[in-house]
Protein backbone atom coordinates (compact mmCIF):
# COMPACT_ATOMS: atom_id res chain seq x y z
CA UNK A 1 0.00 0.00 0.00
CA UNK A 2 2.72 2.75 1.18
CA UNK A 3 4.98 1.40 -2.40
CA UNK A 4 1.42 2.07 -4.45
CA UNK A 5 1.34 5.61 -2.50
CA UNK A 6 5.27 6.66 -3.47
CA UNK A 7 4.46 5.18 -7.17
CA UNK A 8 1.88 7.58 -7.47
CA UNK A 9 -0.69 4.44 -8.63
CA UNK A 10 -3.01 5.28 -5.70
CA UNK A 11 -4.30 8.22 -5.95
CA UNK A 12 -7.68 10.56 -6.52
CA UNK A 13 -9.33 9.42 -9.72
CA UNK A 14 -12.52 10.73 -11.83
CA UNK A 15 -14.97 8.21 -12.95
CA UNK A 16 -18.61 9.26 -14.29
CA UNK A 17 -18.52 12.73 -12.78
CA UNK A 18 -17.43 11.55 -9.73
CA UNK A 19 -14.16 11.73 -8.01
CA UNK A 20 -13.03 8.55 -6.03
CA UNK A 21 -9.76 9.18 -3.72
CA UNK A 22 -6.68 7.13 -2.88
CA UNK A 23 -7.92 4.79 -4.98
CA UNK A 24 -6.18 2.42 -7.90
CA UNK A 25 -6.86 1.09 -11.35
CA UNK A 26 -6.76 -2.94 -11.17
CA UNK A 27 -5.15 -3.25 -14.34
CA UNK A 28 -2.72 -1.12 -13.68
CA UNK A 29 -1.64 -2.86 -10.46
CA UNK A 30 -1.62 -6.20 -12.13
CA UNK A 31 1.16 -4.47 -14.22
CA UNK A 32 2.39 -3.17 -11.24
CA UNK A 33 3.23 -6.13 -9.50
CA UNK A 34 4.42 -8.13 -12.40
CA UNK A 35 6.90 -5.61 -13.08
CA UNK A 36 8.47 -5.42 -9.54
CA UNK A 37 8.67 -9.24 -9.92
CA UNK A 38 5.62 -9.62 -6.58
CA UNK A 39 4.33 -12.18 -9.28
CA UNK A 40 5.41 -14.16 -12.24
CA UNK A 41 2.02 -13.69 -14.08
CA UNK A 42 -1.16 -11.94 -14.50
CA UNK A 43 -2.81 -15.12 -12.93
CA UNK A 44 -0.98 -15.25 -10.08
CA UNK A 45 -1.18 -11.52 -9.44
CA UNK A 46 -4.93 -11.54 -9.75
CA UNK A 47 -4.96 -14.37 -7.07
CA UNK A 48 -2.59 -12.27 -4.62
CA UNK A 49 -5.22 -9.36 -4.65
CA UNK A 50 -8.15 -11.13 -4.17
CA UNK A 51 -6.67 -13.00 -1.06
CA UNK A 52 -6.56 -9.33 0.15
CA UNK A 53 -10.28 -8.63 -0.77
CA UNK A 54 -11.19 -11.64 1.02
CA UNK A 55 -9.09 -10.19 4.02
CA UNK A 56 -11.46 -6.95 3.96
CA UNK A 57 -7.98 -4.90 2.97
CA UNK A 58 -9.16 -4.13 -0.46
CA UNK A 59 -12.79 -2.87 -1.67
CA UNK A 60 -14.21 -2.14 -5.03
CA UNK A 61 -14.85 1.45 -4.54
CA UNK A 62 -18.52 1.06 -4.43
CA UNK A 63 -18.33 -2.50 -3.75
CA UNK A 64 -20.03 -3.83 -6.86
CA UNK A 65 -18.03 -6.59 -7.28
CA UNK A 66 -17.14 -9.23 -4.88
CA UNK A 67 -13.86 -10.25 -6.74
CA UNK A 68 -11.20 -8.91 -8.00
CA UNK A 69 -11.11 -8.14 -12.34
CA UNK A 70 -8.07 -7.52 -14.06
CA UNK A 71 -10.13 -4.54 -16.25
CA UNK A 72 -10.15 -0.74 -15.79
CA UNK A 73 -12.44 -0.91 -12.38
CA UNK A 74 -11.26 0.93 -9.38
CA UNK A 75 -10.15 -0.35 -6.38
CA UNK A 76 -8.96 0.93 -2.91
CA UNK A 77 -6.87 -0.06 0.24
CA UNK A 78 -9.96 0.25 3.23
CA UNK A 79 -6.83 1.59 4.98
CA UNK A 80 -7.32 4.59 3.16
CA UNK A 81 -11.36 4.81 3.49
CA UNK A 82 -11.51 4.00 7.25
CA UNK A 83 -13.58 0.89 6.31
CA UNK A 84 -10.72 -1.54 7.73
CA UNK A 85 -11.75 -3.49 10.66
CA UNK A 86 -9.46 -3.64 13.06
CA UNK A 87 -9.42 -6.07 16.12
CA UNK A 88 -7.62 -4.81 19.14
CA UNK A 89 -4.68 -6.87 18.29
CA UNK A 90 -4.54 -5.67 14.92
CA UNK A 91 -4.32 -2.04 16.24
CA UNK A 92 -1.75 -2.51 18.55
CA UNK A 93 0.44 -4.30 15.88
CA UNK A 94 -0.41 -1.49 13.61
CA UNK A 95 0.88 1.31 16.73
CA UNK A 96 3.84 -0.54 17.08
CA UNK A 97 4.95 -0.90 13.45
CA UNK A 98 4.07 3.19 13.34
CA UNK A 99 6.08 3.78 16.50
CA UNK A 100 9.32 1.71 15.09
CA UNK A 101 8.90 3.30 12.02
CA UNK A 102 8.93 6.81 13.02
CA UNK A 103 11.77 6.15 15.85
CA UNK A 104 14.34 4.56 13.05
CA UNK A 105 13.41 7.41 10.11
CA UNK A 106 14.74 10.29 12.77
CA UNK A 107 18.14 11.69 13.36
CA UNK A 108 18.46 12.16 16.84
CA UNK A 109 16.63 8.59 17.82
CA UNK A 110 16.36 7.24 21.31
CA UNK A 111 16.77 3.74 19.64
CA UNK A 112 20.93 3.50 20.57
CA UNK A 113 23.55 0.52 21.22
CA UNK A 114 23.57 -0.11 24.75
CA UNK A 115 24.70 -2.42 27.20
CA UNK A 116 23.36 -4.46 29.57
CA UNK A 117 25.24 -7.06 31.71
CA UNK A 118 28.41 -6.45 29.27
CA UNK A 119 26.10 -7.87 26.50
CA UNK A 120 25.70 -4.84 23.47
CA UNK A 121 22.43 -4.80 22.39
CA UNK A 122 21.06 -2.91 18.82
CA UNK A 123 18.58 -0.37 18.85
CA UNK A 124 17.82 -0.48 22.74
CA UNK A 125 15.78 2.98 24.62
CA UNK A 126 15.23 3.04 28.41
CA UNK A 127 11.92 3.25 29.11
CA UNK A 128 11.67 6.32 30.62
CA UNK A 129 12.97 8.03 27.64
CA UNK A 130 10.32 5.92 25.87
CA UNK A 131 7.91 7.68 27.41
CA UNK A 132 9.34 11.20 27.64
CA UNK A 133 9.66 10.46 23.49
CA UNK A 134 5.89 9.72 23.51
CA UNK A 135 4.78 12.82 25.18
CA UNK A 136 6.95 14.95 23.42
CA UNK A 137 5.70 13.90 19.97
CA UNK A 138 2.22 14.04 21.43
CA UNK A 139 1.92 9.82 21.34
CA UNK A 140 -0.04 10.18 24.03
CA UNK A 141 -1.17 12.90 27.08
CA UNK A 142 0.54 11.74 30.07
CA UNK A 143 3.36 9.39 31.19
CA UNK A 144 0.01 6.61 33.16
CA UNK A 145 -0.76 6.55 29.54
CA UNK A 146 2.42 5.94 27.72
CA UNK A 147 2.93 3.27 30.30
CA UNK A 148 0.11 1.38 29.41
CA UNK A 149 0.96 1.98 25.86
CA UNK A 150 4.39 -0.03 26.94
CA UNK A 151 2.56 -2.42 28.71
CA UNK A 152 0.20 -3.41 25.39
CA UNK A 153 3.35 -3.44 23.42
CA UNK A 154 5.27 -5.74 25.82
CA UNK A 155 2.68 -8.21 26.03
CA UNK A 156 2.04 -8.13 22.24
CA UNK A 157 5.82 -9.48 21.68
CA UNK A 158 6.63 -5.91 19.97
CA UNK A 159 9.05 -4.85 22.68
CA UNK A 160 10.96 -6.67 25.12
CA UNK A 161 12.79 -6.14 28.15
CA UNK A 162 16.63 -6.72 26.41
CA UNK A 163 16.96 -10.06 28.86
CA UNK A 164 13.03 -10.68 29.18
CA UNK A 165 13.42 -10.17 32.82
CA UNK A 166 10.83 -7.24 33.26
CA UNK A 167 7.73 -6.07 32.13
CA UNK A 168 7.37 -2.04 31.09
CA UNK A 169 8.25 0.40 33.67
CA UNK A 170 8.46 4.27 34.12
CA UNK A 171 12.42 3.46 34.96
CA UNK A 172 16.00 3.17 33.08
CA UNK A 173 15.43 -0.34 32.58
CA UNK A 174 16.90 -1.55 29.16
CA UNK A 175 14.17 -2.19 25.87
CA UNK A 176 14.04 -2.90 22.67
CA UNK A 177 11.76 -4.08 19.65
CA UNK A 178 11.46 -8.03 19.50
CA UNK A 179 9.84 -7.82 15.71
CA UNK A 180 11.40 -6.76 12.96
CA UNK A 181 9.00 -5.16 10.73
CA UNK A 182 11.37 -4.34 8.17
CA UNK A 183 11.42 -7.73 7.29
CA UNK A 184 9.66 -8.45 3.94
CA UNK A 185 7.62 -11.06 3.36
CA UNK A 186 5.64 -11.91 -0.24
CA UNK A 187 2.31 -11.74 -0.53
CA UNK A 188 2.53 -15.30 -2.39
CA UNK A 189 2.65 -16.60 1.22
CA UNK A 190 -1.09 -16.24 1.08
CA UNK A 191 -1.84 -18.49 -1.68
CA UNK A 192 -1.42 -21.51 0.40
CA UNK A 193 -3.62 -20.13 3.61
CA UNK A 194 -6.20 -22.36 2.92
CA UNK A 195 -4.52 -25.30 1.58
CA UNK A 196 -5.59 -28.76 3.26
CA UNK A 197 -3.64 -29.89 6.50
CA UNK A 198 -4.95 -33.28 7.81
CA UNK A 199 -3.98 -34.05 11.40
CA UNK A 200 -1.96 -37.07 11.81
CA UNK A 201 -2.68 -39.73 14.01
CA UNK A 202 0.87 -39.43 15.84
CA UNK A 203 0.39 -38.00 19.38
CA UNK A 204 2.75 -35.45 18.75
CA UNK A 205 1.74 -32.26 17.84
CA UNK A 206 1.89 -32.54 13.61
CA UNK A 207 2.39 -28.54 12.83
CA UNK A 208 4.83 -27.93 14.91
CA UNK A 209 7.61 -30.61 14.18
CA UNK A 210 8.34 -28.60 10.71
CA UNK A 211 10.32 -31.72 9.91
CA UNK A 212 11.12 -33.09 6.02
CA UNK A 213 12.65 -36.58 4.79
CA UNK A 214 16.36 -36.03 7.37
CA UNK A 215 19.14 -35.37 5.63
CA UNK A 216 23.14 -35.67 7.12
CA UNK A 217 24.16 -32.48 7.45
CA UNK A 218 20.47 -30.72 8.36
CA UNK A 219 20.19 -28.54 11.80
CA UNK A 220 18.86 -29.98 14.76
CA UNK A 221 17.25 -28.15 17.39
CA UNK A 222 16.32 -29.73 21.28
CA UNK A 223 13.20 -29.30 23.14
CA UNK A 224 15.22 -27.84 25.79
CA UNK A 225 18.18 -27.95 27.96
CA UNK A 226 20.47 -30.72 26.88
CA UNK A 227 19.70 -33.85 29.21
CA UNK A 228 19.80 -37.75 28.55
CA UNK A 229 16.18 -37.90 28.33
CA UNK A 230 15.76 -35.32 26.35
CA UNK A 231 15.76 -36.79 22.38
CA UNK A 232 16.93 -34.27 19.52
CA UNK A 233 13.81 -33.38 17.11
CA UNK A 234 15.45 -32.41 13.06
CA UNK A 235 14.45 -29.74 11.32
CA UNK A 236 15.06 -29.05 7.95
CA UNK A 237 17.19 -25.72 6.97
CA UNK A 238 14.57 -23.32 5.69
CA UNK A 239 16.49 -22.35 2.86
CA UNK A 240 15.89 -25.83 1.60
CA UNK A 241 12.62 -26.18 1.12
CA UNK A 242 12.53 -25.33 -2.67
CA UNK A 243 14.95 -27.62 -3.65
CA UNK A 244 13.91 -30.40 -1.67
CA UNK A 245 10.56 -30.30 -2.86
CA UNK A 246 12.04 -30.48 -6.60
CA UNK A 247 10.12 -27.54 -7.72
CA UNK A 248 12.58 -24.38 -8.51
CA UNK A 249 9.90 -22.25 -8.82
CA UNK A 250 9.28 -19.82 -6.23
CA UNK A 251 5.82 -18.82 -6.57
CA UNK A 252 4.49 -22.40 -6.66
CA UNK A 253 6.76 -24.25 -5.14
CA UNK A 254 4.72 -27.70 -3.39
CA UNK A 255 4.31 -27.77 -0.07
CA UNK A 256 6.98 -30.56 1.99
CA UNK A 257 5.56 -33.73 3.13
CA UNK A 258 5.56 -33.60 7.16
CA UNK A 259 7.17 -37.28 8.10
CA UNK A 260 6.58 -38.31 11.61
CA UNK A 261 9.29 -40.52 13.14
CA UNK A 262 8.29 -42.92 15.98
CA UNK A 263 7.38 -41.49 19.06
CA UNK A 264 10.17 -42.38 21.28
CA UNK A 265 12.65 -40.02 18.77
CA UNK A 266 10.05 -36.94 19.14
CA UNK A 267 8.42 -37.35 22.59
CA UNK A 268 10.68 -35.83 25.53
CA UNK A 269 10.20 -35.69 28.99
CA UNK A 270 8.09 -32.64 29.84
CA UNK A 271 10.48 -29.30 30.07
CA UNK A 272 8.38 -27.94 33.29
CA UNK A 273 9.71 -28.30 36.43
CA UNK A 274 6.72 -29.04 38.50
CA UNK A 275 3.11 -29.19 37.06
CA UNK A 276 1.27 -25.80 37.17
CA UNK A 277 -2.54 -25.40 37.17
CA UNK A 278 -4.99 -23.24 35.85
CA UNK A 279 -5.94 -21.64 39.31
CA UNK A 280 -1.96 -21.41 40.05
CA UNK A 281 -1.57 -18.93 36.53
CA UNK A 282 -5.06 -16.75 36.84
CA UNK A 283 -4.95 -16.53 40.56
CA UNK A 284 -4.39 -12.39 41.63
CA UNK A 285 -0.84 -11.56 41.78
CA UNK A 286 0.76 -14.89 40.63
CA UNK A 287 3.92 -14.17 38.78
CA UNK A 288 3.38 -14.58 35.60
CA UNK A 289 2.91 -12.08 32.20
CA UNK A 290 0.41 -12.44 29.23
CA UNK A 291 1.91 -11.93 25.93
CA UNK A 292 0.43 -11.56 22.42
CA UNK A 293 2.37 -13.77 19.38
CA UNK A 294 1.07 -13.48 16.21
CA UNK A 295 2.60 -15.86 13.96
CA UNK A 296 2.65 -16.66 10.10
CA UNK A 297 3.32 -19.87 9.31
CA UNK A 298 5.75 -21.25 6.50
CA UNK A 299 5.09 -23.87 4.04
CA UNK A 300 6.40 -26.17 7.26
CA UNK A 301 4.80 -25.45 9.65
CA UNK A 302 4.91 -22.83 12.84
CA UNK A 303 7.66 -24.19 14.39
CA UNK A 304 7.01 -25.28 17.61
CA UNK A 305 5.25 -28.56 19.71
CA UNK A 306 2.51 -28.06 22.44
CA UNK A 307 2.43 -30.66 25.47
CA UNK A 308 0.07 -31.55 28.25
CA UNK A 309 -3.55 -30.02 29.34
CA UNK A 310 -5.23 -27.85 31.52
CA UNK A 311 -2.76 -25.34 30.62
CA UNK A 312 -0.84 -26.95 27.84
CA UNK A 313 2.75 -25.55 27.54
CA UNK A 314 5.02 -24.87 24.95
CA UNK A 315 7.32 -27.84 25.28
CA UNK A 316 9.85 -27.09 22.08
CA UNK A 317 10.52 -23.98 19.60
CA UNK A 318 12.02 -24.59 16.26
CA UNK A 319 14.99 -21.44 16.40
CA UNK A 320 14.94 -21.15 13.01
CA UNK A 321 11.21 -21.03 12.39
CA UNK A 322 8.18 -18.35 12.90
CA UNK A 323 7.10 -18.82 16.01
CA UNK A 324 10.66 -18.26 17.40
CA UNK A 325 10.30 -14.79 15.32
CA UNK A 326 7.52 -14.41 16.99
CA UNK A 327 9.20 -14.17 20.44
CA UNK A 328 7.69 -17.27 21.37
CA UNK A 329 9.77 -19.86 24.34
CA UNK A 330 9.64 -23.17 26.31
CA UNK A 331 7.76 -23.47 29.36
CA UNK A 332 4.97 -20.75 28.19
CA UNK A 333 1.36 -21.65 29.23
CA UNK A 334 -1.01 -21.23 26.35
CA UNK A 335 -4.01 -19.03 27.38
CA UNK A 336 -6.19 -18.65 23.72
CA UNK A 337 -5.50 -19.48 20.10
CA UNK A 338 -7.29 -17.06 17.50
CA UNK A 339 -9.47 -15.38 20.23
CA UNK A 340 -10.45 -18.80 21.87
CA UNK A 341 -10.02 -19.72 25.80
CA UNK A 342 -8.26 -23.09 25.55
CA UNK A 343 -6.74 -23.21 28.88
CA UNK A 344 -8.86 -25.82 30.21
CA UNK A 345 -8.39 -28.10 27.02
CA UNK A 346 -5.70 -30.89 26.13
CA UNK A 347 -3.28 -30.50 23.37
CA UNK A 348 -4.36 -32.97 21.19
CA UNK A 349 -8.01 -30.41 21.05
CA UNK A 350 -5.54 -27.29 20.59
CA UNK A 351 -3.62 -29.05 18.10
CA UNK A 352 -6.58 -29.79 15.32
CA UNK A 353 -8.08 -25.86 16.72
CA UNK A 354 -4.68 -24.99 15.06
CA UNK A 355 -4.82 -27.17 12.38
CA UNK A 356 -8.21 -25.80 10.83
CA UNK A 357 -7.77 -22.16 11.39
CA UNK A 358 -5.66 -19.57 9.15
CA UNK A 359 -2.22 -19.87 8.60
CA UNK A 360 -1.57 -16.63 10.32
CA UNK A 361 -1.92 -17.90 14.14
CA UNK A 362 -2.67 -15.37 17.29
CA UNK A 363 -1.63 -16.71 20.28
CA UNK A 364 -1.81 -15.90 24.23
CA UNK A 365 0.49 -17.24 26.35
CA UNK A 366 1.66 -16.58 30.33
CA UNK A 367 4.94 -16.51 30.93
CA UNK A 368 6.72 -16.75 34.08
CA UNK A 369 8.63 -13.82 35.39
CA UNK A 370 11.71 -14.19 36.79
Amino acid sequence: RLRLHDGKLVKDRRFHLRTYPNCFVAKELTDWLIDHKEAPDRETAIRLMQKLMDHYIIHHVCDEHSDYKDAKLLYRFRKDDGTFPLSKDVKVFMRGQSLYEKLVSVEESILKVREENSVKYQRTFLGSEMIDWLIQEGEVENRQEAVELGRALLEHGIIQHVSNRHHFFDSDILYHFWINFRRRRRLTELLNENSSRALSESPDSPFCLRKLNPEPGNTSFLSVQTNKEIKVVSAVRRSSITSLSGNSNAYFSAPPTLVFPPVAECNPKSVLKRPVTNEELLSPGAPYVKKTLTIVGDAVGWGFVVRGGRPCHIQAVDPGGPAAAAGMKVCQFVFSVNGVYVLHLDYQTISSLIMTGPRTLVMEVMEAIE
